[in-house]
């Protein structure tokens, strides 16, 4: 009897967890270290991984100028999705006013007053980008140091010609793709202990109170995943199936486990299987990390004005539109602050005079609308590589595998110094032409060379 996919497997995990915290919140809660644990795997390949991919992907092509022209085609491609996405969830939360009804407590703000004074300055935004020490970023996982990193480090490897190193990061990006597969088999695991956790934490009552503002925020993560993403998808002329068939495990990873890291090196594989070049997935993917969290952007937007709803502020269209500007520049680059979407939203509000205390009222529900934005994130980001090979005019031109044993099935065997590939089961050779043998003339009769008399 064949076992069940991954994704099968990941959705029984997904359910069996919510069945366990609901029924035995205690027994759900006492889960979380599994879900610690999963969670610490899959962070130990992103590092490793994004180093490699990204080393052998550009010092392999060996152009710095296709790097940069990459760089900014993302930089505006990401801008022009994370602005629509805020612009989305200022058009369902004035459409819906979620936070009618809802009356703010002065309540306990601390913790959000601790988070406004987080957000760091644009300045300090700029300067985090570039590490002091590889060592201390790849400990942290901060995934735009490790990518600054690493395409300063390519270009040198590539300018002196350094063969060793770059195929030693191939052998590399190899190992942690095998090694990613290895962790992957607990992902049941991990995702039902995850959801476990959550809701016997949490609870589903949680969402009676607040059911409105989840409601609201899920209804708009989908107008623009189907409106927008899909727009994109048929503008750029992109197979749905074979997308939806790629996105889907990763984007089921993120929503069970409310990681972006944890989806990241599944989305990576799979954008090169469906024919994603290696050097596009390994800079676009990390790149859109820190600059195209969509579903992030989006509830920002979102949850701003439910807290303006909340507390009775009346905010006029040139102040709201003044406030996504705000996060529109605000949210960019802090990917790597802990809950760094509570972090900008905190600041947002002590700018525009909004009552902190808004924070602590939707923290109990911050879980469950952090599932559906970071699924949001990983299928936008997914969706950026895909549209930046078109864009590049290198999508499926070589049809990417991961592994070696995808790119040549089982019995193959590669000879690339004469370009073929032989099957162990046969071998087909092109017959090849006898040469004229040379003749000489022996007492004046034409015989060939070498021939006794």
């Amino acid at each position: 009897m064949r076992a069940p996919g991954l994704t099968i497997q990941i959705f029984i995990g997904l359910f069996l967890g919510i069945t366990i915290g609901w029924l035995c919140p205690h027994v759900g809660i006492t889960l979380q270290p599994v879900a610690d644990i999963f969670l610490r795997l899959i962070k130990t390949i992103i590092a490793p991984l994004v180093f490699g991919t990204l080393v052998v992907g550009i010092a392999g092509a060996g152009n710095m100028h296709s790097v940069g022209r990459l760089g900014f085609k993302s930089m505006v491609y990401f801008e022009v999705v994370t602005t629509i996405a805020l612009f989305i969830g200022l058009i369902v939360v004035n459409g819906l006013h979620p936070g009618l009804g809802v009356h703010l407590s002065p309540g306990d703000a601390t913790e959000a007053l601790n988070l406004a004074t987080k957000q760091p300055t644009f300045a300090e935004t700029i300067t985090h980008i570039f590490p002091t020490s590889i060592i201390d970023s790849m400990a942290r996982g901060d995934v735009l140091q490790i990518v600054v990193f690493s395409i300063l480090f390519a270009a040198a490897a590539g300018a002196a010609k350094a063969t060793a190193i770059i195929d030693m990061c191939d052998s590399l990006s190899h190992v942690m793709f095998k090694y990613t597969n290895y962790v992957m088999k607990l992902a049941p695991l991990g995702v039902a202990a995850a959801m476990a956790a959550t809701v016997g934490k949490h609870g589903l009552s949680v969402l009676a109170s607040l059911g409105q503002l989840v409601g609201s925020l899920y209804l708009a993560l989908a107008l623009f995943t189907i409106v927008v993403l899909g727009a994109i998808i048929a503008i750029c002329r992109i197979p749905l199936k074979t997308f939806v068939n790629a996105v889907r495990e990763p984007a089921l990873i993120a929503f069970s486990t409310t990681s972006s890291e944890a989806a990241l090196p599944k989305a990576m594989e799979m954008m090169e299987s469906i024919g994603v070049p290696r050097h596009v997935v390994s800079f676009v993917l990390p790149l859109g990390y820190a600059f195209n969290l969509a579903g992030t952007t989006l509830y920002l937007s979102l949850a701003a004005m439910f807290i303006a709803q909340a507390a009775g502020v009346n905010l006029s269209w040139q102040q709201q539109l003044m406030m996504m500007f705000t996060l529109m520049l605000t949210s960019k680059g802090v990917a790597a602050v802990p809950r760094a979407s509570l972090v900008i939203l905190a600041g947002t509000l002590s700018t525009f005079n909004l009552p902190l205390s808004g924070i602590a009222l939707i923290l109990g529900v911050d879980t469950i609308m952090d599932m559906g934005r970071t699924a949001v994130n990983i299928i936008g980001n997914c969706l950026a590589c895909v549209v930046m090979a078109r864009w590049e005019n290198c999508f499926g031109v070589q049809a990417a595998a991961p592994q070696e044993e995808l790119a040549h099935p089982e019995g193959t065997h590669s000879h690339p110094e004469l370009n073929l590939v032989t099957h162990s089961e046969h071998i087909d050779f092109a017959p090849v032409p006898e040469k004229e043998p040379e003749l000489a003339t022996v007492g004046g009769a034409k015989v060939p060379t070498g021939t006794q008399v």
